[in-house]
């Protein structure tokens, strides 16, 4: 008697767990208009250059990196937390007219990093008056703490990139940016 009342209880259980399901994907509620839809990363899609910039995406570039066959980087902000921490965003884009892989040298040279795919864990920030290198920061898998998984951008075609390294003291006032196979740049921090 008791195995009959158990898949009885597995059986509802399952047509409980669909109806939830079914509920759950058409429960989207639709933002107001006075209030902008909250985003992820992960909810956010490349875009291609003919699409316009949402209101919640930077529009200023604070420094533009130009690398090898069209890529360019084109760096939107620069945040210090509170928890010691200085994160960069931009948006890496194909002007080239066809196709071009991200090459692997922007993933750096560490095999810990490199393991984890393409990636800008090669970024490094220099505070030449400080005389300190400050590289991507790690998580404890080894994975760098900014954009992965870059392969091959259609011409015209662009991905939103971020990076995150150890915020270097407040009085330090800037830093060059490097990026392997992009030219250097000067970041001003506030």
């Amino acid at each position: 008697m008791n195995v009959r009342y158990a898949r009885r209880g597995l059986a509802s259980l399952a047509v409980a767990s669909v109806a939830l399901l079914v509920v759950g994907c058409g429960a989207e509620e639709k933002p107001k208009a006075d209030k902008p839809a909250a985003t992820t990363a992960s909810s956010q899609k490349p875009r291609t250059g003919q699409e316009q910039p949402s209101a919640e995406e930077p529009t200023e570039e604070l420094a533009t990196l130009r690398g090898r066959k069209g890529l360019e980087l084109v760096i939107n902000s620069l945040e210090r937390d509170a928890g010691g921490f200085l994160t960069i965003k931009g948006r890496l884009s194909n002007t080239g007219g066809s196709g071009t892989s991200v090459p692997a040298q922007v993933s750096g040279d560490e095999t810990e990093v490199m393991k984890h795919g393409t990636s800008l864990g090669g970024a490094t920030l220099v505070d030449s008056v400080g005389k300190k290198r400050y590289y991507v920061l790690r998580d404890t898998d080894g994975r760098p703490l900014t954009t992965s998984g870059l392969g091959i951008l259609s011409a015209d075609d662009s991905v939103e990139v971020f990076l995150q390294f150890p915020a270097p003291p407040t009085s330090t006032t800037e830093v060059s940016f490097q990026l392997p196979t992009f030219e250097p740049t000067t970041l001003k921090l506030s």
